[in-house]
């Protein structure tokens, strides 16, 4: 066995249609340094971590040393690339979702969500300064588009506003759910302009004048993730932090499909998270004088969240490789989301049921927090229903949003 191949039968034993051995050697060896840190560093305080709604201090700082976007490792025998491949991305969002789907969301939302919308949405100035310090960690950003009254229907629904006086725009309004602005540096917030009614994005910092920011309370999913209130309050802004190439609501939804990938990644590693717990607990667990893991039920079970696992890991493994090709779309996207975040809330319920009263401590056994955490991916970046309305226009021609 290869060196490359012992490395995935250590991390991946559930890869069971070899969905890794397309990785590098390389791609593997960060793979595993990652994997290592977070087992190394977290195992023994994740759970105190979910119940008491704390992210690891030194998680943000530490994750960025991997250097994940430009390390040396990832162009390893293709040198002609320019970015990590899209394959290894996936498995990065895996594994670390496998290990903690709060601390795989943390990295998501900066990641994806908020350094996209920097390199999609600034213009070559801006790009060039913001997005080398956001892939180093340097800086930490987020996302603001969701309202409090405001989510599946924010494409229409903006209240927060911008109103150009002079050189500088001033912004009132609220937003809702922003993972990890009371911690990020820069906020990409979303606002409709006064006069055009179309979306602009602009930078904004923590703590500017006018802005209010207040972490949401009593989660019962992600908890490590500090969601957050944002009030915006005539907060000023220059015309040098807006993002110049955010100007309609297409230019958003560019962003939202760039990501989407990602929440379907995670909910696979979400998977993969639940069964090592479930199969951690029956191989100790013993009823009626004997490991549980020994009954057929439980056997079937397992076999059920195995075979989830890997339909769901085939799934991303196909639209990576659509990605790299630039041949995916927002049905495919929104396929492998609603049916990756489906499975995985079928996965972890029946983990949840095979590890019986024991299955709802947090504190004590994993498989409560994949439970509940599998809800909030669920939800977010696309719910199920309106996923399901993207492939169904796609199906008929016909939009049935409104």
């Amino acid at each position: 066995m290869t060196t490359k191949e012992a490395m995935i039968q250590e991390l991946y034993p559930e890869d069971i249609l070899s969905v890794a051995k397309d990785l590098t050697e390389g791609e593997v060896k960060l793979l595993k340094q990652i994997n290592d840190f977070l087992e190394s560093k977290y195992r023994d305080s994740i759970n105190n971590h979910w119940v008491n709604a704390t992210e690891p201090e030194d998680y943000f700082k530490e994750l960025g040393k991997f250097n994940y976007f430009n390390n040396p490792l990832l162009f390893e025998g293709r040198e002609e690339a320019r970015t990590p491949s899209q394959l290894f991305q996936f498995f990065m969002s895996y594994t670390i979702a496998k290990f903690d789907i709060s601390l795989a969301t943390l990295l998501g939302v900066h990641q994806g969500l908020g350094h996209n919308t920097f390199l999609f949405g600034g213009s070559k100035e801006q790009v060039a300064y913001y997005v080398p310090k956001l892939q180093s960690h340097e800086l930490r950003t987020c996302f603001a588009l969701t309202e409090p009254d405001h989510g599946s229907d924010v494409a229409g629904g903006l209240e927060t506003v911008a109103t150009k006086e002079g050189d500088h725009w001033v912004i009132n309004g609220a937003k809702k759910w922003i993972g990890g602005a009371n911690v990020a540096d820069v906020i990409p917030v979303f606002a409709v302009d006064s006069e055009t009614k179309k979306p602009r994005c602009f930078v904004i910092e923590p703590s500017q004048e006018g802005v209010e920011i207040d972490v949401l309370q009593h989660k019962i999913a992600l908890r490590i993730v500090p969601n957050t209130n944002i009030k915006l309050n005539n907060v000023v802004v220059t015309e040098e932090k807006r993002l110049q190439n955010i100007n309609s609501f297409k230019d958003i939804a560019r962003v939202l499909y760039s990501t989407r990938a990602g929440v379907a990644y995670m909910a696979t590693g979400g998977m993969a998270g639940a069964l090592r717990a479930t199969k951690d607990y029956v191989t100790k667990r013993k009823q009626f004088g004997k490991e549980i893991s020994k009954y057929q039920l439980i056997q079937e079970k397992l076999a059920m969240m195995q075979g989830n696992l890997a339909q769901a890991m085939a799934t991303c493994a196909q639209l990576a490789r659509m990605q790299a090709k630039g041949e995916y779309d927002e049905v495919a996207t929104s396929t492998a989301k609603m049916m990756n975040a489906l499975r995985l809330r079928e996965s972890v319920a029946m983990g949840r049921g095979i590890t019986g009263g024991n299955g709802i401590l947090a504190g004590e056994y994993d498989i409560a927090r994949f439970f509940a955490d599998a809800e909030a991916v669920y939800t977010y970046e696309g719910t199920h229903e309106i996923n399901a309305l993207v492939i169904g226009r796609a199906l008929t021609g016909n939009s049935a949003f409104i």
